[in-house]
């Protein structure tokens, strides 16, 4: 077996692992380590650590001495030096930054004043309700970045209120599924930094051409709402005064500054002072989190408990995301060593593909991809494959990440894996069913794939603000 075969049939156990249920951060570096032993192997290297040995040693000498042959391995110093690579990446830092600013502002109350405010100001909008959630799901999802704990939270608050008010239970959630996922394509994204350090992009232009597609993602989901309510009344019925009640504008306002203003004006400053160079991602990042800690301090929700829980998610979900990288490099390294990114470059090239359909054929791999691992998995495992090719199709990788953040909203909302909408079903009343889960995020989706369409038709949707900013 050439070593081309022997990368292949790696990257296939890895597949059949991941489909078993290993952890893939461990399964990464275990398949990395082992197949690396044979990929560095150097049977000259171990025996002259062999030739130590005299028939005078004792027995702890010569099992030691025979330890030390074995690991004379350089894939051990590969580990190593990758273990210490992503330690040591600046760009990584603000990713434990931007989750504990998230976890604090999931946590200070400001979500439950957010909708109430926005259901007022909205009250003569079609569909008001699900504005409302729609709105509130994508402010709080910028802040968080978090899926899961946006779904879970703005279906225990928003979900109740929308079936109350009469609400078709697919079309609630539906809007509350696809809201909750806008966190990982509109910055500051987690997901983004992650590519960032996969590609080597910069995260800053990254973070502006991101910004475009997923105010026109938002736009579109804004104009199904709206448009289905006015076309199919029933779905969302106009709320009565009781539920929800006409206020003064003096009070509207006041609920406006103290609700909306102060999370709005929190992301524009982390956001802001990224895109005009006033800061790093990782000190606007610092700033974010401090400002959340503030917020939460402001609207008295900050207790001993919510601080630890808050820095144990972090460190948590951190940890996953770090040992991911390292269990990626380690078998990125022994994959490309072995042959394998030759035998896949080689055979995508003898497809005579255009970069069109390259990009088609990357986009559906990907959204395949999406039904079984979660987006962190594919960035940091599956999209790296694809970065060498697209030097040879012509492909900015600036583009691709962006095409790949909006393809990844389809992995929380496609069925039968749609993450999201195991979420909401989780802490959804027992009368809504998971099929009509299910029936509510499939427009949406069709809304991401529209978007995505229109990113192909018209690049300058994602090209325009970062030339703006910075030049080509």
């Amino acid at each position: 077996m050439t070593d081309p075969q022997i990368a292949l049939v790696m990257l296939g156990l890895f597949i059949v692992f991941v489909f078993l249920g290993f952890p893939i951060a461990f399964t990464l570096m275990a398949m990395g380590i082992g197949f690396g032993y044979f990929a560095y192997y150097d049977e000259g290297r171990m025996w002259r650590t062999f030739d130590r040995l005299d028939e005078t040693a004792s027995y702890w000498d010569s099992w030691t001495t025979w330890l030390e042959g074995f690991a004379n391995n350089r894939i051990f110093d590969l580990f190593v030096n990758q273990t210490y690579t992503v330690m040591s990446n600046e760009v990584l830092t603000a990713v434990p930054l931007f989750l504990f600013m998230g976890y604090i502002v999931e946590r200070s109350n400001i979500v439950d004043r957010l909708f109430s405010t926005l259901n007022v100001a909205s009250k003569n909008v079609p569909g008001s309700m699900g504005v409302a959630a729609l709105i509130t799901c994508a402010l709080f999802a910028t802040a968080t970045g978090i899926v899961g704990a946006v779904v879970t939270l703005m279906g225990l608050l928003a979900l109740p209120q929308m079936l109350k008010a009469r609400y078709d239970p697919s079309f609630a959630s539906g809007i509350i599924c696809a809201g909750g996922t806008l966190g990982i394509l509109i910055p500051p994204s987690i997901m983004l930094i992650v590519y960032a350090a996969a590609s080597g992009v910069s995260i800053v232009r990254l973070y502006a051409a991101a910004l475009l597609p997923g105010l026109t993602l938002v736009g579109l989901y804004l104009i199904y709402v709206i448009g289905r309510s006015i076309l199919q009344p029933s779905v969302a019925p106009r709320p009565t005064d009781e539920e929800v009640p006409d206020v003064p504008a003096r009070q509207l306002i006041v609920m406006i500054l103290t609700s909306f203003l102060p999370l709005a004006f929190l992301i524009l400053a982390v956001l802001g002072s990224i895109l005009f160079g006033l800061a790093t991602p990782t000190e606007a990042a610092s700033i974010g989190a401090l400002g959340g800690i503030f917020l939460a301090f402001i609207y008295r929700a900050m207790t001993w408990q919510r601080m630890r829980e808050s820095v144990y998610l972090t460190v948590r979900t951190t940890a996953m995301v770090c040992w991911l990288f390292v269990g990626s490099y380690t078998f990125s390294a022994v994959f490309s060593y072995l042959g394998g990114e030759q035998v896949i470059s080689e055979f995508v090239q003898s497809l005579n593909l255009s970069p069109l359909m390259f990009l088609i054929l990357a986009q559906i791999i990907i959204f395949l991809l999406g039904w079984p691992l979660e987006w962190s998995e594919i960035i940091i495992i599956f999209v790296p494959i694809f970065l060498p090719l697209l030097a040879i199709f012509e492909v900015d990788p600036l583009f691709f990440g962006i095409l790949v953040a909006l393809n990844l909203q389809t992995s929380f909302l496609t069925p039968p894996m749609a993450m999201s909408a195991y979420y909401l079903k989780g802490i959804a009343p027992p009368e809504v069913r998971l099929t009509q889960i299910f029936k509510g995020v499939m427009p949406f989706l069709v809304c991401v794939f529209i978007s995505m369409i229109l990113m192909y038709v018209f690049p300058q949707i994602v090209f325009y603000l970062p030339e703006l900013f910075y030049g080509r």
